[in-house]
């Protein structure tokens, strides 16, 4: 088993009385993390799958004495996949505020669905995580840093879904089989979105321009929508944890960018899926964006796995200099510039050190990155 940080994190909170929420992308573990902690559980247990019919009529009007009886004796519940059922947020108010004794735990794949339904009446109630694919961290603690080092073109291209992580030689196959499955899956049993090929090529626009200033006018050109429905969709493709957007920061300069994004995916492999380009490394030439990708990405799961809270974005001017990366946290900044080749100029630019004297700069590349992510 490839033990996830996020373990350590939860098991001190399985004895409070508040709900645990565990949101994460699909196929990314959820399930899999609270089998390995079940034995930490108080007995007897009762799993329902938000996924079974059953289970989402039973749970439509709910009310303390239907949710007893459905419970028994049972001192912990977990609730699977429970974004799909209707009134989830209220059903667990009603468990942690009169089942005394009763510990939930919830899982959902898509934030946008889960949190509407649990954030107002769970207020005070809960403690909130999210688990994501594999970390380079977490591969590191269960094979050693030289092994992950030496794995590190192949991650590059097939990322860190746990089934494509252990099923080594089946990566392509497996990647397409969750794109075509999963990826979508959330945003169009919710959504009701009409023209869904029209969502596909916007991920695959998305996955063309990743790491890059995105235009929703230019988007809507490639895809045949408007640019306030690529906005919306891409809103959707975040809280679906496909891909996520970067803001640019602005504190000091009049030219500095002040409402940009720049669009990242979650995991390297699923966006290599979404176009169908699995060549190897030294056959790309995008290796740029994959490595910057990557970093970001891995930087992202680092402050998430070990509860550090930091403000995330890119710099650019209209002059086009700019810093691929930037993180803001307790007044201090930390600039980062993503570099494949180690020998490459790599140099931050001056007019970012200048106007930000105070800010660490960092050159990441292959050799050293293992020193922001562990």
């Amino acid at each position: 088993m490839i033990k996830r940080q996020l373990q350590s994190l939860i098991l001190p909170k399985l004895n409070d009385p508040k709900a645990i929420i565990l949101l994460g992308p699909r196929q990314a573990g959820k399930s899999t993390l609270l089998q390995h902690i079940e034995t930490n559980l108080q007995k007897p247990v009762t799993w329902w799958n938000g996924d079974e019919s059953d289970i989402r009529i039973l749970l439509e009007k709910p009310t303390s004495t239907q949710i007893k009886t459905l419970i028994g004796d049972s001192k912990t519940l977990i609730i699977d996949e429970a974004q799909r059922i209707e009134n989830i947020g209220l059903c667990i108010k009603l468990i942690t505020d009169n089942l005394k004794g009763v510990k939930v735990i919830a899982t959902g794949s898509s934030a946008f669905e889960l949190a509407n339904k649990i954030n107002e009446p769970l207020t005070g109630r809960k403690w909130e995580y999210h688990l994501y694919p594999f970390s380079f961290s977490e591969m590191v603690a269960h094979a050693g840093l030289l092994e992950e080092k030496r794995l590190l073109h192949h991650r590059l291209i097939f990322g860190y879904y746990p089934e494509i992580v252990t099923s080594p030689g089946n990566e392509q196959f497996l990647l397409k089989q969750l794109a075509n499955s999963y990826l979508y899956k959330d945003i169009l049993t919710w959504e009701r979105i009409q023209k869904p090929d029209k969502l596909e090529k916007l991920v695959q626009a998305l996955a063309f321009q990743m790491a890059q200033l995105i235009s929703y006018h230019e988007l809507g050109q490639i895809c045949g929508l408007n640019a306030e429905t690529v906005e919306k969709y891409i809103n959707l493709l975040e809280k679906a944890y496909i891909v996520f957007r970067l803001p640019s920061f602005s504190r000091n300069l009049r030219n500095e960018l002040k409402k940009s994004y720049k669009i990242y995916f979650y995991d390297n492999g699923l966006r290599n899926a979404v176009i169908n380009q699995f060549n190897p490394v030294q056959l790309r030439n995008d290796i740029g964006q994959l490595w910057e990708n990557w970093f970001i990405s891995e930087r992202l799961k680092y402050l998430n796995n070990t509860e550090r809270n930091a403000s995330r974005f890119f710099w650019r001017t209209l002059a086009q200099q700019e810093v691929d990366y930037i993180e803001e946290a307790n007044g201090h900044i930390a600039a980062f510039e993503c570099k494949w080749n180690q020998k490459a100029k790599g140099n931050v630019s001056r007019t970012f050190i200048n106007a930000y004297p105070e800010a660490t700069i960092n050159l990441v590349h292959a050799e050293n990155a293992a020193d922001f992510l562990l």
